[in-house]
């Protein structure tokens, strides 16, 4: 895990480099598109659906934050793709929050409004999957130091864990 610190915004921007030895990457990109899914293996999912706006195909998530900090939520669209890189398949994810009139804030919880992810998933050469993460939100209102900590040290590693196993009951369950 990588921690870019960007000066202009003093908000924190995530690479992450992994692996996932035994999960194929077709098997770890059908496991994070699915958002039904989601919901039961995330415990940090409060509200995760896709609802269709003037034609465009939105994500709507709530994420639980700790008490006593209000949850946050985000309204994004995203788009996956299987490329051919030199021979190589890589699947990549891209994700970039919207502003959608539609979809107004919820009280008592603070709207993502600048959100950005890219993800690209390929084989390890073996069964398993090489995972590259670029990630940046703008949480909004004052997160605590012990929080951002946290997620660099624990809650990032923890989640590769789920997917991990999340890929391994998906894999079973079809």
């Amino acid at each position: 895990l990588l921690l870019l610190f960007p000066q202009q915004s003093g908000l924190y921007e995530y690479k992450i480099f992994g692996g996932l030895a035994d999960c194929p990457p077709k098997l770890c990109v059908d496991v994070y598109m699915d958002l039904d899914f989601r919901k039961q293996w995330d415990q940090y999912v409060k509200e995760l659906c896709e609802k269709t706006y003037d034609g465009e195909e939105v994500i709507y998530w709530e994420v639980k934050y700790p008490f006593p900090l209000s949850n946050r939520d985000y309204v994004y669209v995203r788009e996956c793709q299987e490329m051919d890189v030199d021979g190589r398949k890589v699947w990549v994810v891209l994700a970039q929050s919207v502003s959608v009139p539609q979809c107004p804030e919820k009280p008592g919880v603070i709207r993502v409004k600048s959100y950005r992810q890219s993800l690209a998933i390929e084989s390890d050469g073996k069964i398993g999957s090489k995972v590259y993460m670029y990630y940046f939100d703008n949480p909004g209102g004052m997160i605590p130091s012990w929080l951002v900590n946290w997620a660099a040290k624990s809650g990032v590693p923890a989640f590769l864990k789920d997917v991990q196993k999340a890929c391994h009951i998906y894999s079973q369950s079809t």
